[in-house]
């Protein structure tokens, strides 16, 4: 025969204190100021949950289901994880997910609604951001899982960060870029807390002059080195030193992306983003005239032997270089553009002097080379080359090639009188900052 104890109060002996009471259909355990506990790896049922998660604190690695009342800490730093929620759920279900690495921007994190609704659409969620955690409990057939709080690491500080918008939007990882590859107009709706910028700031490329010309100069490169947005490097060259970040305020920005030269010899035009203005290239010399000075210096023709200078108006660091030179009536060729991280080349033999280097930066994510001069033109002889955006000049007969779009590349020199040298390449404007 089993034994039974039948009482309806249990007290403490010392001070008569409740320990269990019965009153009615209530019952009531402890008495007040009392801590109940269960057992270390004892469980409970009946009892319902209170909206809150047992967080598991192996962090996840791989795809896996879901259950109720836990809470998992997943680490895509291998590979994109999917969540799966519990099948056949019942009302009050409970799952938290937080991003355990702040890696989910390269590796997504999938929740997959396993035939439930999640927030009321038949489709899975996709965490894309870094550092976020979520709480979905499930509510009804109709609207599913609910998402009932979310956040990132960022939140748990005080720090406002920027809104703008403008151009072409992108971002890298916590950092927004906004690239103006024509005229607009950068706008901060909310300078925040860390209430400056990052910029690159590149103006148009001359063309090439014609008859062996001079290879044209470079738009002006000048960007600061990364210290507001993050690490990226701001180019090699004589552009290394550093260049801070641009304070900005709640308002609209201007900006000016410049034209390249569309003919022979014609100066690229300036690019500008607040008080930051590169000056357009210096056109190639040709028999008629002399090399032009700009952002980068044009390069020089037998007749006008001199390439022109870079850097005018003068900045510090400085925006650009010099043209090459040729060695006067006995030239057949054009000296190479400036450009921004080097001077053009002078004339040797036959050849046309190489543009200068431009000067690469990684502000928009991927390193990019910009700004190169054009190469000089040669009447009988090799063009000379051309590098980061600047056009090769024309060998024998041939005109000069044209410096690419949004680069401020000079163009080439053209070989002959009517062979025309190439055309400039436009500038660009690129801004980043911290926007999580």
């Amino acid at each position: 025969m089993t034994s039974k104890i039948k009482v309806d109060n249990i007290n403490k002996v010392s001070d008569d204190s409740n320990i269990i009471k019965k009153c009615g259909t209530t019952i009531t355990l402890g008495a007040s100021g009392d801590t109940i506990a269960l057992a270390s790896g004892a469980s409970q049922t009946g009892f319902g949950r209170t909206g809150t998660v047992d967080w598991d604190t192996t962090a996840k690695t791989a795809s896996f289901t879901a259950v109720s009342g836990n809470g998992y800490f997943v680490n895509t730093t291998s590979g994109a994880i999917t969540v799966t929620l519990p099948a056949s759920p019942s009302a009050g279900d409970i799952v938290a997910v937080s991003d355990y690495a702040a890696t989910s921007v390269t590796n997504n994190i999938t929740i997959a609604r396993n035939g439930s609704n999640i927030e009321g659409s038949a489709t899975n969620l996709t965490i894309e951001n870094n550092g976020i955690a979520m709480t979905f409990v499930y509510v009804d057939g109709t609207r599913g899982w609910k998402t009932v709080s979310a956040g990132k690491e960022g939140d748990n500080s005080s720090v406002v960060y920027m809104e703008a918008t403008g151009g072409t939007e992108t971002t890298c990882g916590d950092y927004k870029i906004h690239t103006f590859t024509g005229p607009g107009t950068f706008c901060v709706s909310a300078a925040g807390d860390i209430a400056t910028v990052d910029y690159m700031v590149v103006a148009g490329g001359a063309a090439g002059g014609c008859n062996h010309g001079g290879g044209a100069g470079a738009g002006g490169w000048r960007a600061s080195n990364g210290t507001s947005s993050g690490s990226y490097c701001a180019g090699p060259g004589p552009l290394t030193s550093p260049v801070s970040a641009l304070p900005v305020s709640a308002q609209g920005y201007p900006i000016t992306v410049g034209g390249g030269g569309a003919s022979s010899r014609n100066p690229g035009s300036n690019s500008s983003f607040s008080s930051i203005t590169s000056a357009g290239g210096g056109g190639g010399a040709n028999d008629c005239n002399s090399a032009g000075s700009g952002g980068s210096g044009g390069g020089a023709h037998r007749e006008r032997p001199s390439g022109a200078a870079g850097n005018t108006p003068p900045v510090s660091p400085p925006q650009g270089s010099g043209g090459g030179s040729t060695s006067g009536g006995g030239s057949i060729a054009g000296g190479g553009g400036g450009g921004a991280g080097s001077p053009g080349t002078p004339v040797s033999g036959a050849a046309g002097g190489a543009g200068g280097t431009g000067s690469t930066s990684s502000i928009n994510g991927t390193p990019t080379g910009r700004a190169g001069g054009g190469g000089g033109g040669a009447y009988s002889g090799c063009g000379g080359s051309a590098s980061d955006g600047g056009g090769a000049g024309g060998p024998s007969c041939q005109a000069g090639t044209a410096g690419a779009d949004n680069t401020g590349g000079g163009g080439g020199g053209g070989s002959t009188s009517s062979a025309a040298g190439g055309a400039g390449g436009s500038g660009i404007v690129i801004i980043r900052y911290k926007f999580q």
